[in-house]
């Protein structure tokens, strides 16, 4: 439990801090959940092909073959999520696969020496798991991964069973309420629940 000490420090420490001011600090923290992309607003991350995910949601289309605005928005939805699992797959690789060698200065003098290019780990581009690793430091990677995991799945199949309700309802069969209820905890606690 924080102490209303420890509180009073947090508020005046959060009055320091405003955030980035430059504009090339600006940028960076817009691209903060670009990362790894699990969070991203985008579908579509840097690094993923344009053509993939119009293939990919062209075959989920023409198997799920939504009739209507609300039945497409449905199917928009399980595109995105089901793009995302994948991309949970690439960043899971990631986390098993190990980081490159780290260079010692003399190699890296040498490399200029002989006029190589330089590859030191500040130009070096991070994979999608290191991103991940690096971002999740102060937990367990793979369990946030997991969570993260857990959340896109749950909305894959909310839409999924929704649009299979709609898609029964459209074709005159009984859709019962249902049988799964999504409960939201948050302000439980000012209920008295």
């Amino acid at each position: 439990m924080t102490t209303p000490a420890k509180s009073t420090a947090n508020r005046k420490n959060a009055l320091r801090s405003t955030g980035p001011r430059t504009p090339e600090g600006k940028a960076v923290a817009a691209r903060n959940a670009l990362r790894h992309g699990l969070l991203s607003r985008e579908v579509l991350v840097p690094n993923e092909s344009q053509e993939d995910l119009e293939a990919f949601g062209a075959r989920l289309r023409a198997e799920l073959c939504p009739v209507g605005e609300l039945e497409a928005l449905l199917v928009d939805r399980i595109v995105s999520s089901a793009w995302r699992l994948r991309r949970v797959l690439a960043v899971e690789a990631g986390l098993f696969s190990p980081p490159p060698p780290i260079r010692s200065a003399m190699d890296l003098d040498f490399r200029k020496l002989i006029g190589a290019p330089e590859e030191d780990e500040e130009t070096r581009e991070l994979t999608v798991g290191e991103h991940f690793h690096n971002d999740a430091h102060k937990t367990d990677a793979f369990s946030k991964l997991s969570r993260y995991e857990a959340g896109i799945e749950r909305a894959l199949f909310r839409a999924l069973h929704e649009l299979q309700r709609l898609q029964a309802a459209r074709g005159g069969e009984f859709v019962p309420p249902p049988v799964a209820v999504d409960v939201a905890l948050h302000g439980a606690a000012e209920a008295g629940v």
